[in-house]
């Protein structure tokens, strides 16, 4: 059986055509995730600014990285503003903070360039020297297993983040056991979304080998 030419493409019915056009509806919501990107962007340098004034001896910049990290000083250091200082897990934090940000931004990439990909219209990016070597192969199934890895490492940063702060007045043995748990629901997820996509793509397998197609019709 033949391609379909781009002229018979182009000859749909109105209703299917109206329909399928409809799919440029979602143009916007990767638009706005472009805009959130931006966010991320200028966060990502407010919070180096601050890390980087910070191991120069600015207090402001300590005070301001400590409250965006969320670090809690023990009850008997918070005596003053004065008594601050860079430590190795304030600077942690911090860089772990960072990471987030980008792994957070990594995941808006494959989201915005591979769901417009999928879903939206072909970007035409073969043979590009920059096409990421995930998009030649990127369909509804990678992209679903690429975003739960993506999330898995999000939150394994966020867990992390948590058992550094375990000496934290506010961060009780149940609010790190109830993170544990959902680190690990969001694994077994993961894990079962990649099962799945395997037994799909070897039925399909399976299938085209008991009826290839036919050639020449």
């Amino acid at each position: 059986m033949t391609a379909p030419t781009a002229s018979t493409r182009s000859q749909l019915r109105p209703l299917p055509n109206f329909i399928f056009m409809t799919r440029w509806l979602q143009l916007p919501l990767y638009l706005g995730l472009i805009l959130a990107q931006c966010v991320y962007v200028y966060h990502f340098w407010v919070e180096l600014v601050h890390l980087l004034s910070a191991a120069m001896g600015s207090s402001e910049a300590l005070t301001a990285l400590v409250r965006s990290i969320g670090y809690e000083l023990a009850p008997n250091a918070t005596a003053g503003i004065g008594e601050l200082k860079l430590t190795e897990t304030v600077i942690m934090l911090a860089v772990l903070g960072l990471i987030d940000v980008v792994m957070i931004s990594n995941l808006l990439i494959m989201v915005i360039v591979g769901g417009y990909e999928t879903f939206v219209s072909r970007m035409g990016l073969e043979g590009h020297p920059d096409e990421p070597e995930w998009l030649s192969h990127v369909n509804a199934s990678v992209l679903k297993v690429k975003l739960a890895t993506a999330i898995i490492g999000i939150s394994s940063i966020h867990l992390l983040k948590t058992f550094i702060s375990a000496g934290a007045p506010s961060m009780t043995v149940q609010t790190m056991m109830w993170q544990t748990i959902i680190h690990i629901t969001f694994l077994l997820s993961a894990v079962a979304i990649a099962y799945t996509d395997r037994l799909l793509n070897t039925t399909e397998t399976g299938a085209h080998r008991r009826h290839p197609p036919e050639e020449g019709v």
